[in-house]
């Protein structure tokens, strides 16, 4: 599977750029997969309900099925939050996988960047991002910078930069 990642700080558009190149990439005929890393705790269950009471109860995963949908729970219970290259090998085999966050790992990246946020560019420090996507011109930027908002153009380098 190819792998590429959107980073940017917080209300930089990571989310909405991500949104969007899946939809792109999914009208070319691109399959695709996404991972989110999340820097604080979240739940994608709901309190009260019976995979909820597993879960709580003490149980290391719950698998939860519908005929629209299933998705495996596991909790860590104080284990090390898993690398993702350990993540990307329980995705079912996918043409891209898109993943936002990860800003430290080393797979090829866009950094989402806006002038809004005051933060500085991550792209200064981090070789592994090979394009800005931003709502500023970034004249001394050291690699392509595109318009935040110009998804084609940001999914046409993320397939050249993948050979897709």
């Amino acid at each position: 599977m190819k792998v590429f990642g959107v980073v940017g700080w917080k209300n930089s558009g990571k989310t909405g750029l991500m949104e969007r190149l899946v939809a792109e990439f999914t009208a070319r005929g691109v399959s695709v997969s996404t991972v989110k890393h999340a820097h604080h705790s979240f739940d994608v269950d709901r309190p009260g309900k019976d995979s909820d009471r597993h879960r709580v109860a003490g149980a290391s995963q719950v698998l939860l099925s519908s005929a629209n949908r299933w998705a495996l729970m596991s909790e860590l219970r104080g284990a090390a939050e898993p690398p993702l290259s350990e993540l990307l090998q329980k995705l079912s085999p996918v043409d891209l996988v898109l993943i936002e966050g990860y800003k430290r790992d080393t797979h090829l990246k866009v950094e989402a960047h806006r002038k809004e946020t005051g933060q500085p560019l991550i792209a200064d420090e981090d070789s592994s991002i090979r394009a800005i996507a931003s709502n500023e011109a970034l004249p001394d930027a050291k690699v392509p910078v595109f318009d935040l908002d110009d998804t084609k153009a940001i999914a046409d380098f993320i397939s050249d930069s993948l050979d897709l």
